[in-house]
């Protein structure tokens, strides 16, 4: 009995050092929209399908490309179409890319503009929204709202939500000096949601967080999209594969939409 006990001990220690060697961990650094949307609420159920755990740093689009190619993340999580995302590495890093860089697209977000519950205006066309976030619009009376000065909240200038929509709704111009800046996309919905002149822009996937809604209101305006991504040198190693298999198949179920 005595031999059947440690016999049965030891296949029981040696399972558990197989278990640990098995076990792998991918870093994942960069948008804090591909963070909360996709690998914070699948990262439980991926480590349960494949073994996989994940490190996630979301230190912004262009931080994290620079992360991959200096060799502290084995992906980057990226906002934007890979152009822009390189365009913003230059940015926050002033560093230039490899040649060797692949995009691997896992879903899309839609960015929506918002606005403090209490104003009255419902929809702005791309003109409007223009000008309200360059301020040639200073004032919300201007659009349909109350009499009230504009105030314009944003996020950080590494932003991929800024970068985008100041592509897609602002044409690159530049926001109104004074434009309050955050660090995160929960401070600009809480900023829009404590103010009643605030104008903002975040990830519908945000807003659905649980608390969000309440704060803020969508306003109707042009469709803002963009793609979710993992951006790799060369071709996904075998485990970023199995994370990129995983989000793209049975895990798409845990995307917060």
């Amino acid at each position: 009995m005595k031999k059947q006990l440690i016999a049965l001990l030891s296949i029981t220690m040696m399972t558990g050092m197989i278990s640990v060697a098995q076990a792998e961990t991918v870093k994942l650094h960069g948008s804090t929209t591909c963070q909360k949307r996709i690998f914070e609420p699948g990262k439980d159920a991926l480590k349960k399908a494949t073994g996989i755990d994940l490190e996630l740093v979301g230190n912004g689009t262009g931080n994290g490309l620079e992360d991959l190619v200096s060799g502290k993340a084995d992906a980057s999580m990226a906002s934007e179409e890979m152009a822009d995302a390189i365009s913003s590495m230059k940015a926050a890093t002033g560093k230039d890319a490899p040649a060797d860089l692949k995009p691997n697209v896992i879903t899309t977000d839609v960015i929506k503009v918002i606005v403090n519950p209490a104003n009255a205006v419902t929809k702005l066309s791309k003109d409007q929204l223009k000008g309200l976030h360059t301020g040639t619009i200073d004032n919300w009376k201007a659009v349909g709202g109350p009499d009230q000065a504009v105030i314009v909240v944003t996020s950080h200038s590494g932003s991929a939500t800024r970068k985008v929509f100041a592509k897609m709704m602002m044409d690159n111009a530049k926001y109104v000096d004074g434009a309050i800046e955050v660090k995160t996309t929960r401070e600009e919905i809480d900023n829009v949601g404590q103010l009643p002149e605030a104008i903002g822009a975040v990830s519908m996937g945000f807003i659905n967080l649980p608390g969000n809604k309440e704060k803020v209101k969508i306003v109707d305006t042009p469709d803002i999209s963009r793609p979710l991504m993992l951006i790799t040198k060369g071709e996904p190693s075998a485990k970023v594969k199995k994370v990129l298999d995983f989000f793209t198949g049975e895990g798409k179920k845990y995307i917060k939409d």
